[in-house]
This record gives C-alpha cells, sequence and structure tokens, in this order.
C-alpha cells in the first residue's frame, strides 16, 4: 500500500510569518507561483463540484499567507501541499470527523445524534460501567503510566496478570502483551521471519501484517485471497527448490476474520498446508476475539485449532474495549519474542488503566458470554434488514457487512448521504482497499437494536438511491459485486 507523504509540523514557518509582519506590506506584493497555482486548484475542484476539505483549505491559507508576506514555504511543505491536490483530485484526501462522549450505539458526530455504524466497539465495552471503573481505579493506584519498556522497568504486576488471563483464554501455554494490535504484528513477524526466510500473505490482509512482512526482509510471496489451491501450488514451489528450501524458514500469515470484506480465512485447510510444509502458522484475530465462537475465544477456537497454529495475535482495543494487543503461543516463543520483537523492546508498556480496563473486559466476557450471542443476533438483525431494503447481502451472523461500491467519489458520496439521514458508515478507500472497491465498511455491536438497524438499513436505502446507486448493486463482494472503476 502507498505510504502517504508526512505533513511538517509548521511551527518554525507560522514564526517566520510572525515575525516578517511588521517589516513587510502584503498589499504591495504580488502573489508567489504556488499561490496562484493553489488558487488555480480551487477554480478546478470548484469546476468539477468538489469542495475541498477543511485541512485542504486551511493549508491554502497558510500557503496565500506566506506568499503574501514575502515568505516560500519550505520544499516539504510545498510537497505535501502538492500530495494534498493530488489525494483531492482522486477523492482520497481523509479528514477526522469528531465524537462527543463515548463510544456507543448512537453518538454525537460533529454535534448530531447519529447511529454508529462503522465502530470496531463490538461488546459495547468501551463505555461499560465496570471496564470505566476498573480504568479509574488503576489510574489513582498505580498511575496513568507505565513508564519504561517492558525490559526495562515497565512490567507491571498487573500486565502479567493479564498476560495469564489470556493465554487461558485462549488455550496457548503464554502470553506476551504489546502496545497496539499493528506493534504485535510488526513486531512478531519480523522477529520470526529473517533475510533468506519466505513468508505466504494473504492478498487482503491487514496493513500491519504487510508492514510487518516487510520489515523482515523475508522473501514475501502473496497469494489469492482465501485462494488455498495457489498458496499450495506457491508452497510447492518453494520446497520443490532444495538449493534455496534447505534451512530457510517458511512462514504462512493470515488474518482470522478479515477486517474489510467480513469474510473468514479457510483455516483448518491452513492448518493443513503448514503441516505439510512445515510452515509456521500465525493468525491475526483482531476482529475475531471477542466476537465469534460460542464464548468469544476467537476463529481458531470456534474451529478447534488452537493447538496447531503457532502464534494467535490479538487485539485489547475492539471487542474487549481497551487499547493494546496480545500474542499467544507456546512458553520457549513467547519468551523467545520477549527478547528479539523490537516493537516491545523499544516502546513504553502499556499503561495501567488500559490494562485494567481490557482486564475488566474479559472478565465480562467470561462471565457473560450472552454479550457475544447478542453481537450475532444484532449482525443478523442488520442483514436481515439490509436484504429487504434490497442490498445484496448474506444470510450470516458475522458483524461486519462491506457495502461494496466500486469509486472513492460514490462511497464518499453515499456516506455524506446517510450521514445528513443520522447513519454514520465511513467510507473506505484505497489504499485501505483495492482500487474499484471502495464501500461502506458497516460493523455492528451487541448494544445495537433491532429498530436501529431497521432504521439504518432503511435510510442507507434512501441514502443509495439520493446519489444514483441502485441498492441491489450494493453490497459484499461474497455476492458476485466485481470491482467497478
Amino acid at each position: 500500500m502507498a505510504a502517504e507523504a508526512p505533513l511538517s509540523q509548521g511551527a518554525g514557518l507560522h514564526a517566520d510569518a510572525r515575525s516578517a509582519q511588521g517589516k513587510l506590506d502584503p498589499a504591495t506584493l504580488e502573489p508567489s507561483p504556488l499561490a496562484e497555482e493553489a488558487e488555480a486548484h480551487l477554480h478546478q475542484l470548484a469546476a468539477l463540484g468538489l469542495e475541498p476539505s477543511p485541512l485542504t483549505q486551511e493549508a491554502q491559507a497558510h500557503l496565500r499567507q506566506l506568499a503574501a508576506l514575502g515568505l516560500e514555504p519550505s520544499p516539504l511543505t510545498q510537497e505535501a501541499q502538492a500530495h494534498l491536490h493530488q489525494l483531492a483530485a482522486l477523492g482520497l484526501e481523509r479528514r477526522v470527523r469528531l465524537v462527543s462522549g463515548p463510544q456507543g450505539p448512537e453518538v454525537l458526530l460533529d454535534g448530531r445524534r447519529v447511529i454508529l455504524l462503522c465502530s470496531n466497539n463490538y461488546l459495547g465495552l468501551a463505555s461499560h460501567q465496570v471496564v470505566c471503573d476498573a480504568a479509574a481505579e488503576a489510574a489513582h493506584a498505580l498511575g496513568t503510566g507505565s513508564g519504561a519498556s517492558r525490559l526495562i522497568s515497565g512490567t507491571m504486576e498487573i500486565h502479567s496478570q493479564l498476560e495469564r488471563s489470556l493465554a487461558e483464554f485462549v488455550g496457548t501455554e503464554a502470553c506476551l502483551l504489546f502496545g497496539s494490535g499493528y506493534l504485535a504484528n510488526i513486531g512478531v513477524i519480523s522477529a520470526l521471519a529473517r533475510r533468506g526466510d519466505v513468508i505466504f500473505s494473504d492478498q487482503l490482509n491487514h496493513a500491519s501484517i504487510i508492514d510487518g512482512c516487510r520489515l523482515s526482509g523475508a522473501q514475501v510471496r502473496i497469494y489469492r485471497h482465501l485462494d488455498v489451491s495457489h498458496l499450495e501450488s506457491l508452497l510447492q514451489e518453494e520446497t520443490a527448490c532444495e538449493e534455496h528450501s534447505s534451512g530457510r524458514r517458511r512462514i504462512i500469515v493470515t488474518d482470522s476474520l478479515f477486517s474489510m470484506d467480513g469474510d473468514l480465512a479457510p483455516l483448518p485447510q491452513l492448518v493443513a498446508l503448514a503441516q505439510r510444509h512445515r510452515a509456521v502458522l500465525i493468525v491475526d484475530e483482531a476482529h475475531a476475539i471477542g466476537a465469534l465462537a460460542p464464548l468469544g475465544r476467537g476463529a481458531v477456537a470456534e474451529a478447534r485449532l488452537t493447538r496447531q497454529v503457532d502464534v494467535l495475535i490479538g487485539t485489547l482495543g475492539k471487542a474487549l474495549g481497551s487499547y493494546g494487543a496480545y500474542a499467544c503461543g507456546s512458553s520457549p516463543l513467547i519468551h523467545c519474542l520477549l527478547n528479539t520483537a523490537r516493537s516491545l523492546i523499544f516502546s513504553t508498556a502499556p499503561p495501567p488503566p488500559a490494562i485494567a480496563a481490557a482486564s475488566a473486559a474479559l472478565q465480562l466476557l467470561r462471565s457473560e458470554p450472552q454479550l457475544v450471542r447478542d453481537l450475532a443476533s444484532a449482525a443478523k438483525a442488520l442483514r436481515l434488514a439490509l436484504r429487504e431494503n434490497g442490498f445484496a447481502v448474506a444470510e450470516s451472523d458475522v458483524h461486519i457487512v462491506p457495502l461494496l461500491v466500486g469509486g472513492a467519489e460514490d462511497a464518499l458520496a453515499l456516506c455524506q448521504a446517510a450521514l445528513e439521514r443520522g447513519v454514520f458508515a465511513q467510507a473506505i478507500r484505497p489504499p485501505t482497499v483495492p482500487q474499484g472497491t471502495s464501500r461502506l465498511r458497516l460493523s455492528v455491536m451487541s448494544s445495537h437494536t433491532p429498530a436501529q438497524m431497521q432504521l439504518a438499513a432503511a435510510v442507507l436505502r434512501q441514502a443509495a438511491l439520493a446519489v444514483g446507486l441502485a441498492p441491489q448493486r450494493v453490497g459484499e463482494p461474497s455476492q458476485g459485486l466485481a470491482p467497478r472503476r
């Protein structure tokens, strides 16, 4: 996935502008070529019926201010502005939306109450009173931060307690906490794969898996999404080449539940291939832990394959309503990761309030399995309501429902039309998803009511029709909807 150019902080530029204000008369200065280019870009967007985002407008105003004072922005600022122009022209510029209050089935978004259909707070535990109280008590008793990395003085008793609880819950010997899911994936993959090894990665794996593969220095071979036959052919090619395969570690890595398509990896077949070709198998359960199987233990547990998977990675920041992540496996492997995972070694340990919140959420999950069943019921209710409103979605209890639209502009228009009618479902565009597969990614919470799901589906139909999209042409990739450019 293409990385976006970093934005400069601009503090020095603002300071220069302030110091120059007493020396220059803006009225006597001609606009610079860059300022003229910015104005031309605004006119071009207006001609296309596109409005620049507040961020772009602010950046352009800053450039005009500098030009009026006879100051040229730095090359990096100019490059950032050019990149913003390019993103805006492609319909790919991002901006944040401000949520007021706790994450729940409804939120205040930019001051307006809407049904929230794009949160990963699957069990509604991020605002659960028991979880909030646990975080507050830990902050008062243990402080707001851990103060150091795990291998210095940052590992506190509360970290060790949660690691033991997670290992028991998942069904492995040991567990290691990381600061985030991204840190866990890049840390585990880059620690277990080295230059000369080969990694087999699903085409639609999460960006953190992709970046972990890149950081490892290993050869990376991409197999088509969920295509076991393609993976097997790549493994056969590798094992047939004796001069390369000797001493060369083979690693298969996959999400269990894919965050953008809502489909499940073929775990039994992946386990069989890993065993046949003596490959390590790493499975990321970020969107499955707490959300799948009768007890919320994830897709691997649901398939009864926990002991056949080498490393299970999961997050504390989705169904468990907190922040952080973990890797589970055998005791020797986890101890090895403690000594070799650079994203753990060189990061401050997760703060006590986040760990306490996750611990309380895990206890709730174990004592109230109805939470997982409520999530499945809400997912079924939304899917049924969407089908009744003409959308092409499957009958399932999976809580992630992609509504594939195609072009980025269409996805943005549908998102905005739905938001204006009281439903927030974020548009997902490249590079997060492949070109031609922009979508609304709907995600359900266990606290959503059937009435909210019915209303949301009706609103989405109204929004689709308002922007010229036929609902029957909007839905899941599994329903035969091809990418559209």
